[in-house]
């Protein structure tokens, strides 16, 4: 393994508009691992991140900005975009991560696909669903799920159709709000998709209020990059999955 910091280098694919997906992986970076940062385009930032927008970045070309990330030599490398797969469907997302580690030699994590494996992890199969998306996304993302065997059985989704920074300019509050309206007696866990939305600080709070596990884009993607660089470690504060309760 490639050493940085010690331990590891996470490689970072990060849509260009983001500006919460760095934040949140500088509280979720483990111990001795290095984080490394290259920026996407393939959509419009003047335009409503729309199911046409996000399907057209998750079908751009990202070789440019994955040689520049490949200079860093990264261990795994981290798709930083939920939505930009989950308009595609299950098979578009595993070939994407399948494409990139051909191409890069690094193993690969995709934000959609993570929210899939840390959900399999805990054995969920039923879910309450929380996003900043526009609805048309929201249905997709539903769909998605349900084709790798994961009922949504309740959604929280925003009154307006927010821009691209209006999902990073959600505060926590209203990210735990919003969290909180998904929950339904026959979900066994919250997910909050969006890597671009503050859910990673709100995950403690809705966890002990509601007493079932929270998945968010960002707490999944390193809970699987962990994984993939044979990190073992626990990273307390950040909900059950990333606190050993996988089962």
């Amino acid at each position: 393994m490639t050493q940085s910091r010690g331990r590891a280098r996470f490689g970072i694919l990060v849509p260009f508009t983001n500006t919460n997906l760095e934040p949140d992986m500088t509280l979720l970076r483990p111990e001795g691992v290095s984080l490394h940062f290259a920026r996407l385009g393939g959509y419009d930032e003047d335009e409503i991140p729309d199911a046409d927008q996000m399907h057209g970045l998750g079908a751009s070309d990202l070789g440019e900005p994955l040689r520049l990330l490949q200079g860093v030599k990264p261990d795994v490398i981290l798709y930083g975009c939920t939505s930009a797969t989950l308009t595609h469907g299950p098979s578009f997302d595993r070939d994407l991560a399948r494409q990139i580690k051909q191409d890069s030699g690094a193993e690969t994590v995709t934000a959609a696909g993570a929210l899939v494996h840390a959900l399999q992890s805990l054995g969920i199969k039923r879910i309450g669903f929380a996003s900043p998306y526009v609805a048309a996304i929201n249905d997709l993302a539903v769909a998605f799920l349900s084709q790798v065997g994961i009922k949504t059985v309740e959604r929280s989704e925003v009154a307006t159709a927010l821009d691209n920074y209006g999902q990073g300019e959600l505060d926590p509050q209203t990210v735990c709000d919003l969290g909180l309206a998904a929950d339904h007696p026959d979900a066994h866990a919250i997910v909050m998709s969006c890597t671009d939305m503050r859910s990673v600080e709100c995950i403690a709070r809705i966890e002990a209020k509601l007493g079932k596990p929270v998945i968010t884009s960002n707490q999944a993607m390193v809970f699987q990059a962990m994984q993939l660089a044979g990190l073992p470690d626990t990273l307390p504060g950040f909900g059950q999955l990333l606190a050993g309760g996988q089962r």
